[in-house]
């Protein structure tokens, strides 16, 4: 069989789960029949490095985005612009496959693959679509084009059905495809005790570690109030490590600690690139959002064997079992959030075993091995003319 191009469009390569998740996946592709290449729309980002040192070409539209609040006609003209200018690469690369990665990749993407005449075209959805309230010109887009996709995927059962029970989707298009977790990026020689001397945490400590960009849907607030509640019931010495990049509320945060007295015990840490050593410095891993898809955040905590407290948004559900696994509690809700933080804080051996069961599931369910066999099983039936209902492994039954 001839190696086929897989173009795939996004935003750009910053930091973030779905761009996480192409420097994870598009690497592992089969090379002998497979040749991914990314195209961002607005700028490269951080990843984009990695990326090509793993021999995936990076491309971009080098058309700058008018500034936020900038006139429409400008705006408009971006768009354009930036629709033509991908079609025309794609033309000039004629790949067999086309797949668009979050929602401006999406409506950028899929008129410059008609343009463009290329046959197999793919969205993928990352996230529920809370995006679309107060953006009914966004949402009719979608659907608009939702009907010349050659499959639409999804990241977890509940953005699957969303796609199914409210945008109309037939079943037979429809396609779920988990995260997956290289278990290899999970692999150190250094110490939990050396990392906490790194970050001047004592050896005894109970340590939380919440993994999330500084964003108000991840629910930080949220966390530091259970924090708060919770705070004469746990150590004195307790820590929390909020990793994350901050995109505009750190300070707000950072204010918060002030006010219900956890300064001390918060440690932001910025974005960082020495996530897993972090996550094995602590004891419990932590997601508060008030909406997800289907989180890299959680399965990573799961493979260094952290019981996870959760809340039960997307696809959080699906990945940490209830009581197995880990906790899951209502979002928006600070006092069940505090009661779960109090119960693994004070029982050493609940979290044990339920970090047990994390690190095993996901060595089970979500490897990234699997993830990789997924895509390359619908790129090969979509090539000849087969939809993902046929593929037991990716159809949404």
């Amino acid at each position: 069989m001839s190696t086929q191009t897989v173009f795939c469009v996004i935003g750009s390569l910053d930091v973030g789960g779905a761009e996480r998740h192409l420097v994870q996946v598009l690497p592992r592709l089969d090379r002998k029949r497979w040749s991914p290449v990314v195209y961002c729309l607005t700028e490269r980002g951080s990843l984009a490095d990695e990326l090509e040192a793993n021999g995936v070409p990076v491309l971009t539209s080098a058309l700058d985005p008018p500034p936020k609040g900038g006139s429409r006609v400008r705006r408009a003209w971006w768009v354009a612009a930036t629709t033509l200018k991908l079609a025309a690469t794609m033309r000039s690369l004629d790949p067999a496959i086309a797949h668009f990665f979050l929602p401006a990749a999406y409506i950028l993407g899929a008129p410059a693959a008609f343009l463009a005449r290329i046959p197999v075209r793919i969205m993928s959805r990352r996230s529920l679509n809370e995006y679309h309230t107060g953006h009914r010109f966004l949402r009719l887009v979608e659907r608009n084009l939702h009907p010349a996709m050659s499959a639409i995927l999804g990241n977890s059962r509940s953005v699957v059905q969303e796609l199914h029970q409210k945008e109309g989707i037939p079943k037979d298009r429809l396609g779920l495809i988990y995260n997956g977790i290289d278990q290899k990026s999970f692999v150190s020689t250094e110490a939990r005790i050396a990392i906490r001397e790194r970050l001047s945490i004592s050896d005894d400590a109970i340590v939380f570690v919440v993994v999330a960009n500084l964003i108000p849907y991840k629910g930080h607030s949220d966390l530091f109030a259970a924090f708060g509640i919770a705070k004469q019931r746990l150590p004195r010495n307790w820590r929390l490590l909020v990793v994350g990049r901050d995109d505009g509320i750190g300070a707000d945060l950072s204010a918060l600690t002030k006010i219900l007295q956890i300064e001390e015990n918060v440690v932001f840490l910025g974005g960082r690139d020495d996530v897993p050593e972090l996550l094995r410095s602590a004891d419990v891993g932590i997601l508060s959002s008030h909406q997800e898809g289907f989180s890299n955040a959680i399965l990573e905590g799961m493979a260094e064997g952290l019981p996870m407290i959760v809340t039960n948004v997307g696809g959080n559900s699906e990945a940490v079992v209830d009581q197995e696994t880990g906790l899951v509690v209502a979002p928006r809700n600070p006092e069940q959030f505090a009661v779960a933080i109090e119960r693994l804080a004070g029982d050493d051996q609940l979290r044990l075993a339920m970090g047990v069961k994390a690190k095993t599931r996901v060595q089970k369910e979500f490897a990234l091995e699997g993830c990789v066999r997924r895509y390359e099983q619908l790129y090969e039936a979509l090539l000849k003319g087969r939809k993902p209902a046929d593929l037991a492994e990716v159809g949404f039954r």
